[in-house]
């Protein structure tokens, strides 16, 4: 390297009452095995059969995993052949683990990558391609990876920033406890400059205390089998960090990239001019001149140093704690970053800056140590590495593979290409394919809007698109059709891997699904010692079977870990209410306030709501006597207004509730029933005596009785 390096890519070719709002309908509950059968691509195999290396054949437990997250972290680091940069802990981490040099996100903007990785799955599966759509939202009964860990007895938690936006807070089923996650401030851009050189302690701003957490959560669990995700925020602009960082970069650290404008013949639409505008300090779209240019980088390399040290931190703590040995560490950046070439900055475009993103895995004895290796990984794979490294069942429509092998082996032959995807505006798509030698783009159905090649071997610069050159029509049709075969065509040559012998906690039949079957053998087993036949019903270990075991099941209800369990079990029959009902009553007599009693409540709740019941009836009031309130449920066998008419012996009205249209389904749990707070029609209390409530559901009208003692 020069003495004043270039930062471009490395060159070599690597009623009426309020209840009608409580009872508004809603749409039939979306299960996990439709989700399976109709949203994802099943049968995704991963091809790493014989290949997964024997890394813990005599460990007594399991790996822990830190999954370390940073915002906006392009491959500018010692470790990534840049002298220049001073990262000693990352470059650290990457000496006793693997560096994927070729690593690529699914799409470069923070929100779908982001969920890209959490679900294992591809931005078109997910349905995510903006910073505001949720997950949750598009493919509402996915399991995410915490979550899966979670399923399979983990502690696990969540620091700083790992699902992006304020959605994140509400994840709950993928911790084991609340995030930490400090309340998201805008900056005021007009008012402040993209970087600054701040007089203060590492703590003084956010990732510092990210740091402070992350310390004291390691801390807390070192004594559990954990997944701990700790998610970064810097190098993401502004960038501001403490001057001592800064001070590491003399003004004549780096040199501008060679090129300032797109590539030649390059379509407009590969743009994304609005970059850095809007700051105090800049008044116009990029490029910028040389200095202001060579200024930026210089402060995205000091947060980038900055947020290196906070992960020496963590990586300190892992140590100190002795838990290093027994933990993996994943880091990885959630896509590139440009720093002026092609005159851009930021993401959201599909060159090689935007989509190249750093991927550091270290296994505890691993064979090979401080490997780098360019064998073409994608984010999307770090799911299924983590379940093959810690010895889980890999979720079987996970739509990456295992990198274990490469782990194990980093000059094996792997994928033939990579994939990521861009969307401009809600309609049109831009799709990626980056192989050994070429990137291979096209904008719109069939390249309409445009289409993209480059060759990293002659040109490693992306100065010149090649795709519309005579001479190149056949690798065009060749590299098209490679695209369009997408990323089952270019995954490894093996076997379909054999799944990991390893069941949920809470499968107490070990029939690869949590169910009511698993419910009913709590059920039947209360009281009793722990029978042989299915030891699993002690679920907590505590020596007794009760309505404890049956609730932390029941917060799992649905879990699999095998595709092919039926899925008529995944919800619970009418023949059952009755019994779900009794549980729910027992449940709340020992509810003690804590959180597995209140996961399960609202699992058992839930429940009640899965399935459509075979006629409309009227149920006795709770509690009855009724004192001082009380609910009132009932079943729906179907779609109808439904009003309930409370009267008195004389046959006089005493209070008309109307709910409106409701769907068919239980109305059962004081969530969902009508609710009667004792008082007539003008608010006065009703005296004590004998009442008649009747239900009108359609055509359906049915009478019962009451009585109010106070």
């Amino acid at each position: 390297m020069s003495s004043t390096p270039s930062i471009k890519p490395q060159r070599s070719d690597k009623c009426i009452d309020s209840q009608a709002q409580r009872h508004s309908p809603t749409t039939p509950p979306f299960t996990r095995r439709a989700f399976l059968s109709t949203s994802l691509k099943a049968g995704a195999a991963a091809f790493t059969a014989g290949l997964l290396p024997k890394l813990r054949t005599s460990a007594q437990s399991r790996y822990n995993v830190l999954f370390i997250a940073i915002d906006d972290l392009r491959p500018l680091l010692g470790c990534y052949g840049y002298p220049e940069m001073h990262t000693p802990n990352i470059d650290a981490l990457a000496g006793r683990g693997t560096l994927f040099n070729r690593a690529y996100c699914q799409f470069p903007v923070c929100n779908p990558s982001r969920a890209s990785v959490l679900t294992g799955l591809r931005p078109d599966t997910v349905g995510v391609y903006d910073n505001f759509k949720y997950f949750r939202d598009t493919v509402p009964e996915v399991v995410t990876l915490p979550q899966h860990f979670k399923a399979h007895g983990y502690h696990t938690r969540s620091v700083g920033k790992i699902t992006h936006g304020p959605h994140a807070l509400l994840d709950t089923s993928s911790w084991s406890a609340p995030i930490w996650r400090e309340f998201w401030k805008p900056v005021d851009k007009a008012t402040n400059p993209s970087w600054q050189a701040l007089d203060v302690a590492d703590d003084e701003l956010e990732d510092g205390r990210i740091a402070d957490a992350t310390v004291d959560v390691l801390k807390e669990v070192k004594d559990q089998e954990f997944f701990l995700a700790v998610g970064f925020n810097k190098p993401h602009l502004p960038f501001y960090a403490p001057s001592k960082y800064f001070d590491l970069y003399p003004p004549q650290t780096f040199s501008v990239p060679i090129d300032s404008s797109l590539p030649k013949d390059a379509p407009e639409i590969a743009s994304n001019p609005k970059g850095l505008r809007g700051y105090q300090d800049i008044s116009k779209y990029p490029p910028f001149d040389d200095a202001k240019t060579l200024e930026l980088i210089r402060a995205y390399a000091a947060t980038t140093s900055y947020v290196d040290a906070q992960v020496g931190r963590v990586l300190k703590q892992l140590d100190t704690l002795g838990l290093a040995e027994n933990t993996v560490v994943v880091l990885w950046g959630d896509h590139g970053f440009h720093l002026g070439e092609h005159g851009l900055w930021r993401k959201n475009t599909l060159f090689e800056a935007s989509v190249r993103s750093p991927l550091i895995v270290s296994v505890p004895g691993q064979t090979s140590v401080n490997a780098k290796t360019d064998a073409l990984v994608e984010l999307v794979d770090i799911y299924p590495t983590l379940c093959d490294t810690c010895q889980l069942s890999t979720p079987p429509q996970l739509e990456g593979i295992s990198l274990l092998p490469v782990v194990e082996q980093p000059t094996r032959p792997w994928k033939t290409a990579a994939f990521s995807q861009l969307e401009r505006g809600s309609t049109l798509q831009g799709n990626s394919m980056r192989t050994q030698r070429y990137r291979y783009t096209e904008w719109g159905q069939d390249g309409s809007r445009g289409v993209e090649l480059y060759d990293y071997e002659m040109d490693p610069d992306e100065t010149v698109n090649i795709a519309t050159q005579p001479e190149n029509v056949g690798l065009v049709a060749h590299l098209k059709e490679r695209l369009h075969a997408g990323w089952h065509a270019a995954l490894p040559d093996g076997h379909p891997q054999v799944p990991v012998p390893n069941t949920l906690p809470w499968d107490i039949n070990d029939d690869g699904i949590v169910d009511i079957r698993d419910l009913l053998l709590i059920s039947n087993s209360f009281g009793a010692e722990t029978p042989a036949a299915h030891p699993k019903v002690d679920v907590n270990k505590d020596g007794k079977v009760n309505i404890l075991d049956l609730l932390l099941t029941a917060a799992h209800f649905g879990e699999s870990s095998a595709l092919a369990s039926p899925s008529a079990h995944s919800a619970v029959s009418t023949e059952h209410f009755d019994l779900v009902e009794q549980w729910l009553t027992e449940a709340h007599f020992a509810n003690d306030g804590s959180l597995p009693f209140q996961r399960g409540i609202a699992a058992l709740e839930h429940l009640m709501n899965t399935a459509t019941p075979k006629e409309t009836v009227l149920l006795a009031n709770y509690p009855n006597p009724f004192n001082p309130e009380t609910w009132i449920p009932y079943d729906l066998a179907e779609d109808s207004e439904v009003e309930i008419h409370i009267y008195n012996l004389k046959g006089e009205s005493v209070r008309r509730l109307s709910f409106g249209f409701q769907g068919a389904g239980t109305y059962r749990t004081r969530s969902r029933a009508a609710y009667w707070d004792g008082r007539n029609a003008v608010g006065e209390p009703v005296a004590s005596g004998v009442y008649f409530y009747t239900l009108q559901a359609g055509q359906i009208k049915t009478t019962r009785q009451m009585v109010i003692l106070k």
